[in-house]
């Protein structure tokens, strides 16, 4: 199974990133760690594939109460944990969890701590801090996971 891994939709004006949309094809599943920005952001992701989204901090109005703050997941028997703010973490993450996905930072990163993988996809939004635009894939098989971060380019 192919998962895929999006933060930081919000900036966008027109929806999703044509070089976003590219780079989820053919996914299985899609996570989005927060900042959707609006609801039309998630319908356009369950076109391509079914999605696990929880809230980010600008994730405002009624729309965004329909989705939590945190997500356990389970993906090929693989447990993984979807928070916004990795700061705001209140589990121990090495009670049954693979992976920790977490975004906010718009800092892509990838981590391995007490056998735990912590992904952050970046932003794939409009470019900030000067950082690069990014989304991540994690592959998640019963063997294991394999997470790769994809820049998209784009300004």
């Amino acid at each position: 199974m192919v998962g895929e891994i999006i933060s930081e939709c919000w900036a966008t004006s027109s929806g999703i990133r044509t070089e976003a949309e590219r780079g989820l094809t053919g996914v299985d599943h899609i996570i989005h760690a927060g900042d959707i920005g609006r609801p039309e952001i998630v319908d356009a992701l369950r076109q391509i594939a079914p999605v696990t989204a929880i809230r980010g901090n600008v994730d405002s109005g009624e729309w965004a109460h329909q989705y939590p703050d945190t997500k356990l997941v389970r993906l090929a028997g693989k447990s993984i944990y979807v928070l916004h703010d990795l700061k705001t973490l209140q589990i121990d993450p090495c009670a049954g969890i693979d992976v920790i996905v977490s975004g906010h930072s718009h800092v892509p990163k990838i981590d391995t701590v007490g056998g735990v993988l912590y992904l952050n996809p970046g932003s794939a939004g409009h470019r900030r801090f000067k950082l690069p635009i990014t989304l991540a894939t994690l592959e998640v098989t019963r063997e294991g996971v394999r997470p790769e971060i994809h820049d998209l380019g784009g300004d």
